[in-house]
């Protein structure tokens, strides 16, 4: 009776194993990153992350997915480091994917807007680093409720509720978001903003070559009239060869809750050397924010792939005219 029982219940076991599919994906990198700086800190420091993403999929008889991810995230010199972070739940059908939970954002999201980023860090001082404030993705706990020092309850995040909605269609995608800071609406104050982001965005590739990118977001990290526009185009000018200008337009005053970093232009490209294994890339930015010591930031990095790896090394220039620079390698597995 009783290896009857346990063969059954391994049977049980294993069959829902079986019909669900459950991964773990993510990446490594560690390095060194140089920022010049005049603050009581080293300049020089050895900075790593550890990311495991956590899926698990199902498929229904009539080809609709459903699936779910929580991820694990230590980064170094972070306190809450190497903890599940809040979960999402998705559904996807004929090419409609909707998120519920700790979703992505459709500005986030877009195709382009990171695509000034350098090296194994993917870093970028000049455009990535200006893009305003808008939620993301979120690879840490929301948090727990708290109790101010008047004694108004409040979160910095527990009850944060997000939608997000992506459509991919014969090379065009289209997003939406809407993220709630607080969906149970019974707390007086939040660490960020109280009001809900609302995000729309675009992609569309063409003939493998062209590439375009937009997206607009209100309210954005819940602040109220934090309204950040971006436009973005990359052209395969060869097939070892790309280039392309982004322009993101944000608040222009400096003195915003929110920290607002004006408008930003910024042209880039990336050469791959005829080995097929090292490429190199740059951008050179420029920003209309008041409190610049420079309206001007560059940067120039190298990758060199391993083949399930790669050695990554940039050198940048920020607004503030410091000169940063960084060293390391990625894996994904």
């Amino acid at each position: 009776m009783k290896k009857a029982l346990i063969a059954s219940t391994a049977l049980v076991l294993t069959a829902g194993w079986a019909a669900a599919d459950v991964t773990i994906s993510g990446y490594g990198r560690t390095g060194v990153i140089y920022y010049e700086n005049d603050a009581d800190v080293n300049e020089t420091q050895v900075i790593s992350r550890l990311r495991m993403n956590i899926d698990a999929a199902t498929s229904t008889d009539a080809g609709v997915d459903f699936g779910a991810r929580f991820r694990i995230q230590w980064d170094q010199n972070q306190d809450d480091a190497g903890e599940l972070n809040a979960g999402k739940l998705y559904v996807t059908a004929s090419g409609l994917t909707v998120e519920i939970g700790n979703t992505e954002t459709a500005l986030d999201s877009s195709g382009l807007i990171y695509a000034t980023e350098l090296g194994s860090y993917d870093r970028s001082v000049g455009f990535s680093a200006v893009t305003g404030n808008f939620f993301a993705y979120d690879a840490d706990e929301y948090g727990n409720r708290i109790v101010g020092e008047d004694g108004n309850i409040g979160n910095d995040g527990v009850s944060r509720l997000g939608v997000f909605a992506k459509y991919e269609i014969a090379g065009v995608s289209v997003m939406g978001s809407i993220i709630d800071p607080d969906q149970t609406d019974d707390v007086e104050f939040l660490e960020g903003g109280n009001e809900k982001e609302y995000s729309l965005a675009a992609d569309y590739t063409w003939n493998e070559r062209l590439e375009l990118s937009a997206g607009y977001t209100q309210n954005g990290a819940g602040f109220d009239d934090n309204d950040i526009f971006f436009v973005g185009a990359r052209y395969a000018v060869m097939e070892n060869a790309r280039i392309g200008l982004n322009y993101v337009d944000t608040n222009d005053e400096d003195d915003s809750e929110y920290g607002a970093d004006g408008q930003t232009f910024a042209l880039y490209g990336d050469y791959t050397l005829a080995d097929g294994l090292t490429n190199i890339e740059a951008y050179v930015a420029n920003n209309n924010r008041d409190s610049n010591e420079t309206d001007n930031a560059f940067g120039v990095g190298v990758n060199y792939d391993l083949g399930g790896a790669r050695l990554g090394a940039s050198l940048q220039r920020d607004y503030d005219e410091n000169v940063t620079a960084d060293m390391g390698v990625r894996f994904n597995f």
